[in-house]
């Protein structure tokens, strides 16, 4: 029998409250070595105070988190260097070059001079800022400086990358490379925590996705995975112009209709058999304050199924 593979990270029932509000109860994850989990939910869903237990920037208040099985807390180092964090900030000195930069964070994790000037120039190459590297970080554009502070993360060889919305506010072509890249790591071995507000994103990078709302996890599979649970409820798309709110109130008391669901300037209605609710959505529609002006219905995807579970979209 061969030997079993070591998961890279393993959280277990984590718990954090500020006060009486619990903002994080009871999740729980694992990550296997080359696989990335994509961890998805609307603002307030607990991600970032999930992530940092994780990385011990943050206590939990019960719960364990292990790294390559070392334990990880707040004052504990061991566990903290198999890693690498992509915060959503930028972690980067403005006024020194990328290279610059490198070499300085490379000496605070403790790489000697060589390993730091070979592994900068490794990792540059890696994330398409070689032939720019002795620029310095504020003549970047918002791509380039998001790649840097990526190659930062990646400086040690960490056996978990955790990436926090690492595409914000990028433009298309340094997006499309920072998912290359990191898609590259994946098959290098390397395992992968992402969070993303891009739903194309985690359809790509991700073998396994986990869905927050409200501090808990709710949801968890493979996208395939997650489809199959709402597979048996089709989505009928509305548009139309006026009172969207009065014709979601009354899609809501028609009998077959499990959820209206606002999103982007049109209502996602999920409902049971479309053959035999289809004609009461509609009467629905007329007798309402508003005037149609597209209808569809489609089976559901990962969106929708974030929609479905949440109420939400995921950049609510």
């Amino acid at each position: 029998m061969p030997p079993q593979v070591q998961d890279v990270l393993v959280a277990e029932a984590l718990r954090r409250s500020y006060g009486e509000r619990v903002v994080v109860d009871g999740v729980s994850l694992s990550i296997a070595p080359g696989a990335t989990y994509g961890l998805l939910g609307p603002n307030g869903a607990g991600k970032t105070t999930t992530i940092s237990m994780v990385c011990g920037l943050l206590a939990a208040d019960a719960g364990t988190v292990r790294v390559l099985g070392e334990p990880m807390s707040t004052g504990r180092c061991a566990a903290k260097r198999h890693l690498g964090l992509v915060p959503q900030e930028l972690a980067l000195y403005p006024d020194l070059s990328a290279r610059e930069n490198l070499e300085f964070f490379g000496r605070l994790q403790g790489l000697d001079a060589s390993t730091t000037r070979r592994r900068a120039g490794e990792v540059l190459e890696l994330v398409g800022l070689a032939d720019r590297a002795g620029e310095r970080i504020d003549a970047y554009s918002g791509g380039m400086k998001r790649r840097c502070n990526i190659a930062a993360a990646l400086l040690h060889e960490p056996e978990l990358l955790i990436l926090d919305e690492p595409t914000v506010g990028v433009d298309p072509q340094s997006r499309n490379s920072i998912l290359s890249g990191i898609a590259e790591l994946q098959r290098e071995g390397l395992a992968v925590l992402y969070t993303t507000h891009y739903m194309e994103e985690a359809e790509r990078l991700c073998d396994r996705i986990g869905i927050m709302d409200e501090g808990r996890m709710i949801a968890e599979g493979s996208t395939s995975e997650l489809v199959e649970m709402v597979a048996a409820h089709p989505i009928v798309r509305l548009r139309a112009d006026g009172e969207l709110d009065v014709l979601a109130t009354r899609l809501a008391e028609v009998t077959g209709v499990e959820r209206v669901i606002p999103a982007d300037g049109r209502l996602d209605v999920v409902v049971t058999q479309p053959g035999t609710v289809l004609a009461a959505v509609l009467e629905a529609a007329e007798t309402a304050p508003v005037a149609l002006t597209g209808i569809e219905v489609d089976s559901p995807d990962l969106e929708d199924v974030f929609l479905h579970l949440t109420g939400k979209a995921l950049r609510d």
